[in-house]
């Protein structure tokens, strides 16, 4: 037992940091190769397509950082457990809560990065306000793999007085929470970031729209994701399980939750970036294409509601 505790607890070390930087690795591959392209495009716009590129880099390296301290943490975490089984398996909810949301986040920020180089390229005398617009959507790209590290911490925390295979599945439970529901809203988010930078690329004239309705959309892509940290927190604070079925039914509600925002994330981002191509094609109809976009995403949150309300019943009446 204490030698599967072992392997438990250096796969742990290990895969937060490999694949962090593995999807760290990617994203940065593709952000290069399509700032090459738009050099070659725009020649004149070299300069600024450069400094967006490294500062770009700089953002997708944060889930690179983030395994690194979680790494960092557990090797020299010295505490002493009775069970240290069921301490090493409810790492398996750090794992979900670090690497998922980081593979997610990086591979998903090189859309709208993509996207951003060419708007330079088309639109070299604009290039402010796309950097601008950039920093902006890969800020808010980031929040699920800080919800995500927030959650692995205090996983790490409890994770030493697990003293029950329930309790070690309450803990994979919230990892697993935060980290399936953060793949959803990061790839809704990118995609709709990338259509509102390629909308800037088309016409600059309806950026003052194009920056309104991104603030709005994006505060509603990456609703779900809220919901998943709140059941992922529901499930922390929650006491230790009576018995085994109680904590099948904590680790159901996470994966419940968790699943229940994959599909409303990205359909949410698919939605707004529809209606933001039309905004930049055509400023005027605006207030119409705002409106029924933001309806349409009301609408789609509410499978992510259902999802919310399963997870509660699960644990707190089960």
């Amino acid at each position: 037992m204490n030698e599967l505790a072992g392997i438990v607890h250096y796969l742990a070390i290990a895969l937060t940091v490999s694949l962090n930087s593995a999807g760290t690795g990617i994203a940065q591959g593709i952000a290069s190769g399509a700032a090459i392209k738009a050099m070659d495009i725009q020649p004149s716009a070299k300069e600024n397509i450069t400094k967006t590129a490294v500062l770009s880099a700089a953002f997708m390296e944060g889930a690179s950082i983030v395994g690194v301290v979680i790494a960092i943490m557990l090797f020299m975490d010295t505490n002493v457990t009775q069970n240290p089984i069921f301490t090493d398996l409810a790492k398996i909810g750090i794992i979900a809560a670090i690497c998922l949301p980081g593979l997610a986040v990086s591979l998903s920020s090189a859309i709208p990065v993509k996207q951003t180089v060419f708007a330079l390229a088309r639109q070299p005398f604009f290039s402010q306000k796309i950097t601008q617009l950039m920093i902006l959507t890969l800020s808010i790209i980031q929040t699920p793999l800080i919800l995500g590290f927030i959650v692995a911490m205090f996983i790490k925390n409890q994770a030493p007085v697990a003293m029950t295979l329930s309790d070690s599945f309450r803990l994979m439970g919230s990892g697993l929470c935060i980290g399936i529901g953060s793949i959803g809203p990061a790839i809704g988010l990118a995609l709709f970031a990338a259509t509102a930078l390629q909308g800037l690329g088309v016409n600059r004239a309806a950026s003052n729209k194009i920056l309104t309705f991104t603030f709005i959309s994006q505060a509603i892509i990456e609703t779900p994701v809220i919901f998943s940290l709140v059941i992922a927190l529901a499930l922390l604070l929650t006491g230790t399980p009576v018995d085994l079925v109680k904590g099948v039914a904590l680790l159901g509600a996470g994966l419940c939750m968790g699943l229940g925002t994959i599909t409303p994330g990205i359909s949410s981002g698919r939605t707004a970036a529809a209606a933001c191509k039309q905004i930049a094609l055509n400023p005027a109809n605006y207030d119409l294409l705002s409106k029924t976009s933001i309806f349409a995403q009301g609408v789609i949150d509410t499978s992510a509601v259902y999802a919310l309300l399963i997870a509660v019943v699960l644990i707190f009446m089960m």
